[in-house]
C-alpha cells in the first residue's frame, strides 16, 4: 500500500478520546459492581484507592521517593479503612488524625503539603466507606454521587470541545470552558431530577444537592489543576489510559464525596451518612 492509500492516522484527541470511553466501560462497571458488594470488598477498594491517591500526590510535590513518609501514610490509611470496615469509627478518626501528624515528621522540608496530601486521601477513604456503611440508603447515595460526578464530567468535556468560548480559569486549567462548566451542571441536574422521578427523594432538595455536588466536582478539578501547575506537573502519572493518575479521574469525586458524607453527617449522623443524603 502507498503512502497515498494509507488510511489517515487517527487525530490524537480522536485517540484520547477513545482511550478515555474504553477506560470508562471497565472501570464504571466496575467500581459499581464493588460498590454493590459493599462490606470489606468496598472498603479494600477504597482503600486501596486512598493510598493510591496519596503516593501520586507525593509525586507531584516532589516527595515521592521518600520511603518514611509513604510507609507512614500508607499503615496509617490501611489501618483507618480496617476500622471503618469493621465499624470502628471513633478509632479510624484517631488514626487519620495520627496519620497526618506523623507523615510530616519524615519529611519536615515539606511538612505542610505532605499532611495535606495524607488529608486528601483520608477524606475520600472516610467519606466513601461512611457513605457504604448506612445498608438502608448508602449503595443509592453512593450511586448517586458517582453518577453526578460522572456526568459533570462527560457533560463538561462535550460541551467544552462542542461550544468552546470563554476560558473557565486559564491560569489554572487552559482547557476548561465556562460551556464546559455549564454543560457539566445541567447534566448533573437532569441526573438529579431522573433520581427524583425514581421515588429516591424530593425533587427540589435533590436537584440542589446535584446542584451542590456538581459544583464541588468542579471546584476539586480544578483544586487538583493548581496544585499540579503549582509543582509544575501535568498528570499525576499515568496509571488509567486516556486519564492520567488516579488523582486525575478522582479529583471531583473526592471533592463531592466530602460534601455528600459532610451533609449526611449533619443530617443522619455517622452511622446514616447515605440516608441522611438521600432524605436531604
Amino acid at each position: 500500500m502507498t503512502g497515498s492509500d494509507a488510511a489517515p492516522a487517527a487525530e490524537p484527541g480522536s485517540r484520547n478520546l477513545l482511550m478515555r470511553v474504553i477506560a470508562a466501560l471497565v472501570l464504571a462497571p466496575t467500581a459499581i459492581a464493588v460498590a454493590w458488594a459493599g462490606g470489606w470488598l468496598w472498603a479494600g477498594l477504597v482503600t486501596f484507592a486512598a493510598i493510591g491517591l496519596y503516593v501520586e500526590w507525593l509525586m507531584i510535590v516532589g516527595a515521592g521517593r521518600n520511603a518514611g513518609v509513604i510507609a507512614a501514610g500508607t499503615a496509617a490509611l490501611s489501618l483507618s479503612g480496617f476500622c471503618l470496615a469493621s465499624g470502628q469509627i471513633d478509632a479510624a478518626l484517631v488514626t487519620v488524625a495520627l496519620g497526618a501528624l506523623s507523615v510530616g515528621f519524615f519529611c519536615p522540608g515539606m511538612r505542610a503539603w505532605v499532611a495535606a496530601g495524607f488529608c486528601y486521601a483520608a477524606v475520600a477513604l472516610v467519606g466513601s466507606i461512611l457513605m457504604r456503611l448506612d445498608t438502608a440508603s448508602g449503595f443509592v447515595a453512593l450511586i448517586m454521587v458517582l453518577l453526578i460526578v460522572w456526568v459533570t464530567d462527560i457533560g463538561g468535556y462535550f460541551a467544552g470541545r462542542g461550544l468552546g468560548g470563554p476560558k473557565l480559569w486559564p491560569r489554572v486549567s487552559p482547557k476548561k470552558t465556562w460551556a464546559g462548566a455549564i454543560g457539566g451542571f445541567v447534566a448533573s441536574l437532569a441526573i438529579a431530577a431522573v433520581c427524583a422521578g425514581l421515588g429516591f427523594g424530593k425533587m427540589g432538595p435533590l436537584l440542589l444537592l446535584g446542584a451542590g455536588l456538581s459544583i464541588a466536582s468542579q471546584l476539586g478539578d480544578l483544586f487538583e489543576s493548581a496544585v499540579k501547575r503549582r509543582f509544575g506537573v501535568k498528570d499525576s502519572s499515568h496509571i488509567i489510559p486516556g486519564h492520567g493518575g488516579l488523582l486525575d479521574r478522582l479529583d471531583g469525586f473526592v471533592a463531592a464525596i466530602a460534601l455528600a458524607a459532610l451533609i449526611g453527617i449533619l443530617r443522619g449522623g455517622v452511622d446514616g451518612v447515605g440516608r441522611g443524603v438521600m432524605v436531604w
